[in-house]
């Protein structure tokens, strides 16, 4: 008998592609068309989608709350609730949410307030529609995000040398230097030792990078180490 012959094996079928993860953001900004404008910059990105929006920092703790998107993206100076106390809010509460402040300010102060209050990123309101779904992914990831004048101005920050400051008693004593006094005077005015005196001098010295009275006092003068007194 002929053998029977075997079925065609069924094919399987591709497996479909797994559509990308849609981050979800909301935009916090008190001027409309600003906030039109960038979420228009974000409409057309496939994994990004614009959830909710908010014109000051109030409404925006509220909607994350709500809504807990993966990305915030607020900026810093706004009514109510400024960017910066609504960023600690936000990561105050129970929203797993990011926040990633889009500002035109690039100051010291304001980029140390807004990391100092948690934000994971600092970005300026000329970036493109590229930087900024690349900025939202990388946010969502955990990545910090700075734009680049940012980092170059956080940078050149770390590099200053640290301020000097002097103690209290370190300023009584240099004080009575800058007044003409020996150091057994400035121990009878301050009721101290004269080789504590001494000891404070020579602390003085050290962080001021001098190696005299005259000098240590110019030095101070000169940085407003003295309260109270300028330099003549």
């Amino acid at each position: 008998m002929p053998e029977a012959r075997k079925a065609p094996e069924a094919l399987e079928a591709p497996e479909a592609p797994e559509a990308p993860e849609v981050l979800r953001v909301v935009v916090v900004d008190d001027h409309t068309v600003m906030r039109a404008g960038v979420i228009a910059l974000l409409a057309p990105v496939p994994d990004v989608a614009v959830v909710g929006e908010a014109g000051d920092g109030r409404e925006a703790v509220a909607l994350v709350e709500r809504l807990a998107p993966d990305v915030a993206l607020v900026d810093l100076r706004m009514p109510v609730m400024d960017g910066v106390a609504a960023t600690a809010a936000i990561l105050a509460g129970p929203a797993p949410t990011r926040v990633l402040i889009l500002t035109t300010y690039d100051t010291d102060v304001e980029i140390e307030r807004a990391v100092e209050a948690g934000a994971i990123g600092y970005l300026l309101k000329d970036t493109t529609a590229e930087q900024l779904a690349e900025a939202v992914r990388a946010a969502a990831r955990g990545e910090t995000v700075l734009a680049p004048r940012v980092a170059e101005r956080l940078v050149a920050r770390m590099r200053r040398p640290a301020p000097v400051a002097l103690t209290a008693r370190e300023q009584d004593v240099l004080a009575a230097v800058a007044d003409g006094l020996s150091n057994a005077e400035i121990g009878r005015r301050l009721v101290i030792a004269e080789a504590t005196v001494k000891t404070h001098l020579l602390r003085v010295f050290a962080k001021l990078d001098v190696s005299d009275r005259t000098r240590a006092v110019v030095v101070a003068l000169d940085q407003g180490l003295l309260p109270g007194r300028t330099p003549s």
